[in-house]
């Protein structure tokens, strides 16, 4: 079981280490707030991510799997990521705001929200868990009981936890060293792709 704690830690760090909407939103959220404002991104994506593991562990996963149950989904996703995408062009067509700390409380409670809406709201999350039993199975877990499942969940929460400090505490400190051309290129770039995700979210529902 130590092992597939183990599995589970390094699993979690992959997945969550991978470039996408949650990084994006942290990193803009995190260039104008700082440490909070991000942190409270990643926390919120957790909040989201474990939501959908217990639905995966619980087996009622499959059920969103029907197309009149992902399409919904999906395409609230998608506009949820257009939405993100205009902030950060809106943000990286105007000024670079100065740093406030005054304004971390409700920077934070908005960016916590944002993170639980796009993980919610991301069908890929569906499918991850939706395969975890073969996943624990492909560990060398035979015949997986509910302390498999929690023990592998206990490894991947730990090790997301572990990031999101890690993501926000990174996007705090390179934040000093950015000016207002650099403010602009990250929000182009953040809008840019945030408005990809949301473009192949529709084409892969639609198609």
């Amino acid at each position: 079981m130590t092992e597939l704690f183990a599995s589970a830690f390094i699993l979690g760090l992959l997945f969550n280490a991978i470039p996408g909407a949650i990084f994006s939103e942290s990193l803009r959220r995190g260039l104008r707030g700082g440490f909070q404002p991000a942190l409270a991104v990643q926390i919120g994506s957790l909040a989201g991510d474990f939501v959908w593991a217990v639905l995966g562990l619980l087996g009622t996963a499959a059920l969103f799997t029907l197309p009149y149950i992902e399409t919904p989904l999906s395409i609230t996703g998608a506009g949820l990521l257009f939405w993100i995408a205009w902030q950060a062009l809106r943000d990286g067509l105007g000024p670079m705001p100065i740093f406030d700390s005054a304004l971390h409380s409700q920077a934070g409670r908005s960016a916590l929200t944002t993170g639980a809406a796009l993980s919610l709201s991301n069908p890929m999350n569906v499918t991850y868990w939706a395969g975890l039993g073969g996943t624990i199975t492909a560990l060398g877990v035979s015949n997986p009981g509910w302390s498999a499942f929690t023990i592998f969940l206990g490894g991947f929460m730990a090790s997301s936890v572990l990031w999101c400090f890690l993501c926000a505490g990174a996007i705090a400190w390179t934040r000093r060293y950015v000016g207002s051309r650099t403010w602009t290129v990250l929000n182009l770039g953040c809008a840019i792709g945030l408005g990809y995700f949301a473009v192949l979210v529709l084409l892969r529902t639609l198609g």
